[in-house]
């Protein structure tokens, strides 16, 4: 018998930590190889993680709620074979059959064939001199050669002007935990880490507790309500303020909405138009056998107007390339829908939408709102968009300025349909207006194909018949 420690493995998409949703399995249960063990919250998805072992769960080492890093402990099971130490091979068992598949993410819990990384040596190292660990990791890297060789202290030949005298000292401060973009703007800010408190988990310094210091600078410190006394209008509240962590989706899309204001130049066009004929056309069509059962609305009309004045002005199907200095045309549509969900805002897209004729395109829309609501959105469905629609008029809105998706060059807000006065052949009647807001990176667009570009899908949703005279 044996214990096999599962470390939380790299779920890929570049994110270096996760929270534990919730486990399906208690201390003492058996599991068979590829069992879910429970699910974790990246800031994408939620993913199940299936257990790389056959044995025993001994110790569940973090409980539901708690936020883990990439090769932090999980899960130990006791296993039948002992094998070798972690993200090795079971005696006998080949790797193939061992991994588990944590479909999407292309990385397995086990990593054979990866080399470990060297643990640091301690005082209690076999013939090693008693000395601190911390001043030991103050040694510059030709005296860390010397001590690989087990000879811990002993500079190397020729390089003794380079290590300094190894001597009990007073411990040195870990380094700021942070992430590379924190470190990156905290550079750019000329803040010191070191200085900064971080209030992420487990002291994680934060994008906001850097510009929260950097702030702090120029800026009168402001006396915080005293704990306690209440003042809050909110009915019911203790206290003045509320603080809510930042994580997950959020915390995602508050990096991806800033990164893409101040990287792409956004400019904005609106166009009012009367939708009356796309309305009725939706009455229709849900009373045809062909859309029995399916959920029509603006949004799907809209959706498959897009597609079609995309045919005709593929340049706002596009992203600027940086590196190679290029403008990238996609000839393929994936339709991004921003969903709003009980995790936050997320933008998975439709692929081939293109494609897809109106009724397939309702299919793909209840689907994609289904499984966004579930919080089982694949991270392969949120990835490679070309073009987003945000509906804004499901919550009352007529107009507004979305911000673009990363990677993308237009995105198209639907306002709420309102029937109000407007002229209709002559004369003022009744009519059902909708507000179509296009948001769209100026370098790659032009104002004039921005415009045309509406001004199609305003055709289409006024005027549907017009589509034959379009294709």
């Amino acid at each position: 018998m044996g214990i096999k420690v599962f470390k939380l493995p790299d779920l890929g998409e570049g994110l270096t930590e996760s929270e534990i949703v919730s486990w399906h399995v208690a201390e003492g249960d058996a599991v068979q190889l590829n069992q879910i063990l429970g699910e974790v919250e990246t800031a994408k998805a939620v993913v199940e993680l299936p257990s790389p072992f056959t044995g025993v769960v001994r110790t569940l080492h973090e409980g539901p709620g708690t936020t883990v890093s990439v090769g932090e402990p999980i899960v130990s099971i006791e296993v039948e074979e002992p094998g070798q130490e972690d993200g090795g091979k079971a005696s006998g068992e080949p790797a193939s059959q061992r991994q588990p598949n944590l479909v999407g993410y292309g990385a397995a819990a086990e990593r054979n064939g990866r080399p470990a990384r060297r643990p640091r040596r301690t005082a209690a190292a076999a013939g090693a001199t008693a000395v601190p660990t911390a001043v030991a990791e103050t040694v510059p890297q030709r005296a860390r050669a010397a001590e690989h060789n087990g000879i811990a202290g002993t500079p190397v030949p020729g390089q003794t002007q380079d290590v300094p005298q190894l001597m009990p000292a007073a411990p040195v401060a870990e380094r700021p935990r942070s992430t590379p973009p924190v470190r990156k703007l905290a550079k750019d800010l000329g803040v010191d880490l070191a200085q900064v408190v971080g209030t992420g988990d487990r002291g994680l310094i934060t994008r906001g507790d850097v510009q929260n210091f950097h702030d702090a600078g120029s800026a009168a410190p402001v006396e915080a309500p005293a704990p306690g006394t209440g003042g809050g209008w909110l009915a019911g509240a203790a206290e003045a303020e509320t603080r809510i962590p930042v994580k997950g989706v959020r915390k995602l899309t508050a990096a991806a909405m800033v990164a893409s204001a101040f990287t792409a130049p956004h400019a904005s066009s609106f166009l009012t138009i009367d939708a009356t004929a796309s309305m009725e056309l939706i009455r229709r069509l849900k009373e045809h056998k062909a859309f029995a059962g399916l959920k029509l609305t603006p949004l799907t009309i809209t959706a498959k107007a897009v597609c079609l004045a995309l045919g005709r002005h593929p340049e706002l199907n596009a992203r600027w390339d940086e590196s190679a200095g290029e403008i990238v045309q996609q000839n393929y549509v994936n339709l991004g829908i921003a969903a709003a969900t009980p995790r936050g805002l997320t933008v998975p897209n439709i692929k081939g939408a293109h494609r897809l004729d109106l009724r397939r395109l309702a299919e793909a829309l209840g689907e994609l709102a289904e499984t966004a609501r579930a919080g089982k959105t694949a991270p392969s469905d949120l990835r490679g968009g070309t073009i987003s629609i945000t509906n804004i008029g499901v919550f009352g809105i007529d107009a507004g300025t979305p911000i673009l998706n990363p990677g993308e060059s237009a995105i198209l807000a639907v306002g709420a349909v309102r029937r109000q006065p407007w002229e209709y052949r002559g004369d003022v009647a009744l009519r059902e207006v909708v507000t179509l807001s296009l948001s769209f990176d100026h370098r790659v667009v032009d104002g004039a194909q921005a415009g045309r570009f509406l001004a199609d899908v305003g055709t289409i949703l006024s005027e549907p018949a017009m589509v034959l005279a379009m294709v």
